[in-house]
């Protein structure tokens, strides 16, 4: 065990037989009983890679794998409804250097009977999904849902809530809570204890906790729009930047950055401490540039090798992905630059993005799309995610509660800020501005014609509170406070 958990080690010796100075790279795989559920003939359960050996040197190197990764999600039932189990049966473990190149090990993780290791609930579950292929290549079937409750009506497709009559658009944007200072205060005061978050936030307007969740223009070399600026109560206008294969500058600003590697070949390396090192190397052409966050990175299955945007993605494997984006992240907030990890989950093409269906089973999404995402969370905890445009069995993800709030913050404690992909909530986008909201998608980027008046429209009926909009800007505030913007943005007279 290690720290009360249950582990499986594997060690192995590799040695440099050649004439040239090279690495290795050492992969445990696992095979699980079939049991009810089924099961792939091999997974990859944990790898590393060597230091550079000399001809002949020999490293000995140790592969750990938590016992309870190797369970399987139960979406149907058959062994405990909507939870990760471990079915009963021997485990079997596979060393070597490639899925194609390995020894079987004698040793064997024995279950004597079916154990539940983490209970969920339904979530984001199939309501078009009919049946799915085994192994064999039969055909099990689903459950379908009776009714997904998914609002298709045009005012809900368009952006717009349902509301009644007249509204007071105005009186309601110049609302403000209960518990205001007796004097004005800024952001920085809250650093200072002077106020409380609480006290800060209910001085200001619906309308302008309204205008911190849209995005803010551009200043600098920025090219990407960012976020917060309301500069009259001291939050700076924290600037993003694209993308996975560098940092990304306006052309016409002369600022050269570096071309990294794409995310694809980076995974080839199999080496997490190299894509940690360009992670930092990125972040400090961010700072260099005044930019804040950087919208990396890109981490979704290569499930088809049609999708346009493969080259930005680490791997078909869930755990290589997973890995590769965890330590992108971590090198980059090593800087304190945010990292935005995307896209949140299930784009698989780029002709049509915003309008395809992401039809997938519970299981294929836990187990597959969604556990590189899990894995960036758990252990490098990104200031940001960034949603996707497609739906996923029939919502668009920027409007999924079960995605940004239950999955990314209540399972998996995500303690950053969701943000829409770029102009998300447009007509062509699809998600509705107040539904991202309410979903717990906390910030609309770049800030689309239209939306604010969603948001005001859903408060002034009651689909919103003000207390959801507060949610989404302590999130966005906490992110500011962690990257250098904040402490460039304060005067010396005012503390810093």
């Amino acid at each position: 065990e290690m720290n009360g958990v249950a582990q499986i080690a594997a060690q192995a010796s590799v040695t440099n037989t050649g004439s040239m100075a090279g690495k290795e790279v050492v992969q445990l795989y696992y095979s699980a009983p079939q049991g009810k559920l089924g099961k792939p003939t091999k997974v990859l359960g944990a790898f590393a890679k060597t230091r550079c050996l000399q001809p002949g040197e020999t490293q000995k190197v140790t592969l750990n794998l938590t016992v309870d990764s190797m369970a399987s999600y139960d979406d149907t039932g058959k062994v405990a409804k909507s939870a990760y189990v471990m079915e009963a049966g021997e485990y079997a473990f596979h060393l070597g250097n490639s899925v194609r190149n390995t020894a079987e090990l004698s040793y064997r993780y024995v279950e004597k009977e079916d154990r539940v290791t983490l209970q969920l609930q339904e979530r984001v579950a199939p309501v078009l999904l009919k049946e799915r292929m085994l192994s064999d290549g039969s055909y099990e079937a689903l459950p379908v849902q009776p009714d997904c409750g998914i609002d298709m009506s045009p005012d809900f497709m368009e952006g717009k809530p349902p509301y009644k009559g007249n509204w007071a658009g105005d009186a309601v944007a110049q609302a403000v809570g209960e518990g205001a200072p007796a004097e004005k205060a800024m952001l920085i005061d809250v650093v200072n204890g002077k106020v409380t978050m609480e006290q800060f936030l209910a001085q200001l307007t619906n309308g302008q906790l309204i205008d911190l969740l849209c995005g803010q223009p551009n200043t600098g070399v920025a090219n990407t729009f960012g976020m917060g600026n309301l500069p009259e109560y001291g939050v700076p206008n924290l600037m993003t930047a694209d993308g996975p294969a560098g940092v990304r500058i306006r052309p016409s600003m002369g600022v050269c950055t570096t071309a990294w590697p794409c995310a694809t070949l980076l995974a080839c390396s199999w080496n997490p401490d190299i894509v940690y090192e360009v992670g930092a190397a990125g972040a400090r052409e961010m700072k260099e540039n005044n930019l804040g966050v950087w919208l990396t990175p890109a981490m979704n299955i290569h499930r088809s090798p049609l999708c346009g945007r493969n080259f930005e993605y680490y791997s078909e494997d869930p755990l290589i992905a997973g890995k590769m984006a965890a330590a992108k992240v971590n090198g980059i907030q090593s800087e304190h630059i945010g990292a935005s990890v995307k896209h949140f989950a299930c784009n698989n093409q780029e002709d049509n993005r915003m309008g395809c269906d992401s039809i997938v089973s519970e299981r294929a999404l836990r187990e597959i799309y969604l556990r590189g995402f899990e894995i960036a969370v758990k252990t490098a905890q990104p200031m940001a995610i960034m949603t996707s445009y497609n739906l996923i069995n029939g919502v668009h993800t920027a409007n999924s509660k079960d995605l940004c709030t239950v999955a990314a913050r209540e399972e998996w404690n995500f303690q950053g800020i969701i943000m829409t992909d770029w102009t998300t909530t447009m007509p062509r986008g699809g998600s509705s501005a107040w539904g991202c909201i309410a979903a717990g998608n906390d910030l609309i980027m770049p800030g689309c014609e239209g939306d604010k008046e969603s948001i005001l429209k859903a408060l002034a009926e009651g689909t919103l509170d003000r207390e959801e909009l507060k949610a989404c800007v302590k999130r966005m505030l906490r992110v500011i406070f962690q990257t250098n913007a904040f402490e460039a943005s304060v005067p010396y007279e005012a503390g810093r």
